[in-house]
């Protein structure tokens, strides 16, 4: 076979690299290891994270405004030292372009802002907080806005009618699409990548190139090997998510010269914010000691929190704020009493640490202040009208879902680039087999993953069509 450009993986990144490259004029030709199109993106809730130029139609109605230097500085900061600064900045100028463009494909929604602190709506609204950005050190570095744009569907999944869409929109285009072909090689002639080996209904298919190959074929999740070899801390935890992400594009990378960064990094989440007044609880680890704001990203406090030792973690409520978590969160509840004296008790800590811990925060909380985190009002609120209940969060039985974010090293335009930072002429990647605008665990907010793969899947179609 042979096409313009070729496309490994049929995901919103590679369906995104598909529709630029078609419409750039080139044939292009998707070849997509399972039976049809999805892979992560059809398993996400559709949330795609945009801001900047003042702000989205959406933002401006519900009384936001949301500078491109704040949209820029969000996202260096939820990069932390992972952050690529020039795809941040190109991002932050362009992501209002890119929301246009999503509608343009089909994409709807409805434009409505839902309050609150929320994973995904459960309705079909639009606009949601979905990261850290109101509370510190995030709310200190850039101005709070709601930048969570999920697809107007109702419940959860907003993924799959996504990727419905884009696909839609490609195969409209002419893309030709192979589906069940295993990419199991790139081939090079020269310095240049001109094509790709794949296996087809169990035969040998070659795959001439004549302008560029396009990765995109998610992490490496589901691959042990490479997460004992790069992000072993994930084996403290049991509930990966992913498609067939086996780390195969990013391998196919490597081997053809490409530099893979990052490797070490990994999303994970327990769903302790359902319902809603659980966001008003303290966080302790087995030595009864604070270890995050809890008012920030579900994200970021679950991904803390697995760095704690002892297996797990303790969720503080009182009376008050109290509710039955959901069962597929797989909390339990650990130790109740009438005061916080009795909880660490029934716990077995050493006297005095959580009560001492709790102590402090209800009398600095009585005051609207957090001096140790920085936690802010409204969520900030002192836990005093007992009784109380300490659930636990274990890592190995409790839900915490995962994701791995290191992947290969890319340009802003999608090239494959080596350890010296030089592209490999013909290779493009976009999507969770590179390291793109959610890279770093500790600073992950919704919406970033989509906005990533959807935005520089787009370049890196239009950068193999013009190569």
């Amino acid at each position: 076979m042979e096409a313009d450009v070729v496309v490994i993986g049929f995901g919103a990144a590679g369906a995104c690299a598909a529709i630029e490259a078609a419409d750039a004029g080139a044939e292009v030709r998707i070849f997509e290891r399972g039976s049809g199109s999805g892979g992560a993106s059809g398993l996400s809730g559709g949330e795609i994270y945009i801001g900047g130029r003042g702000g989205t139609d959406v933002q401006r109605a519900a009384g936001f405004e949301d500078s491109t230097q704040d949209f820029a500085a969000y996202l260096k900061a939820a990069g932390g030292p992972c952050a690529d600064d020039a795809k941040c900045e190109l991002y932050a100028r362009e992501a209002l372009d890119h929301f246009a463009w999503l509608k343009n494909v089909g994409v709807p929604y409805r434009g409505n802002y839902l309050p609150g602190k929320h994973i995904e709506p459960s309705d079909d609204s639009t606009l949601i907080w979905s990261g850290s950005e109101a509370a510190a050190p995030f709310c200190d570095l850039a101005k709070p806005a709601p930048r969570g744009h999920v697809i107007q569907h109702t419940g959860w999944g907003g993924g799959r009618p996504l990727v419905d869409i884009l696909e839609k929109s490609a195969r409209d285009k002419g893309v030709q699409v192979s589906a069940d072909s295993r990419a199991l090689g790139l081939v090079q002639d020269g310095e240049r990548i001109v094509g790709a080996i794949f296996r087809i209904d169990n035969q040998l298919t070659f795959v001439r190139a004549r302008r560029g190959v396009v990765l995109a074929t998610g992490g490496f999740v589901m691959n042990e090997t490479m997460r004992r070899q790069h992000c072993p801390e994930t084996f403290a935890i049991s509930s990966p998510i992913g498609d067939q992400d086996d780390g195969t594009g990013i391998n196919l990378g490597v081997g053809a010269g490409g530099n893979a960064i990052h490797m070490d990094q990994f999303f994970t989440t327990c769903p302790w914010t359902m319902p809603e007044p659980h966001a008003h609880a303290v966080f302790v680890n087995t030595a009864g000691q604070r270890f995050i704001n809890e008012d920030c990203y579900h994200g970021r406090v679950s991904r803390y929190a697995v760095d704690q030792p002892g297996g797990k973690v303790y969720q503080l409520l009182d009376n008050a704020h109290f509710s039955q978590p959901l069962d597929l969160a797989g909390i339990t509840i650990a130790a109740t009493g009438d005061s916080w004296a009795e909880v660490e008790a029934e716990l077995e800590m050493a006297e005095g640490t959580l009560a001492s811990t709790m102590a402090f925060y209800n009398h600095h909380a009585h005051d609207g202040r957090d001096p140790l985190f920085d936690k802010k009002p409204p969520i900030l609120t002192p836990l005093d009208h007992g009784p109380f209940v300490a659930l636990e969060l274990n890592f190995e039985t409790s839900y915490f879902s995962f994701f791995t974010l290191g992947g290969l090293h890319t340009s802003v335009d999608g090239e494959v680039l080596d350890r010296t930072g030089k592209p490999i002429n013909g290779l493009f990647a976009a999507g969770r087999c590179t390291s793109g605008l959610p890279a770093w665990g500790h600073g992950y907010s919704s919406g970033m993953s989509l906005a990533d793969c959807t935005f520089f899947g787009r370049r890196a179609g239009l950068h193999a069509a013009q190569a």
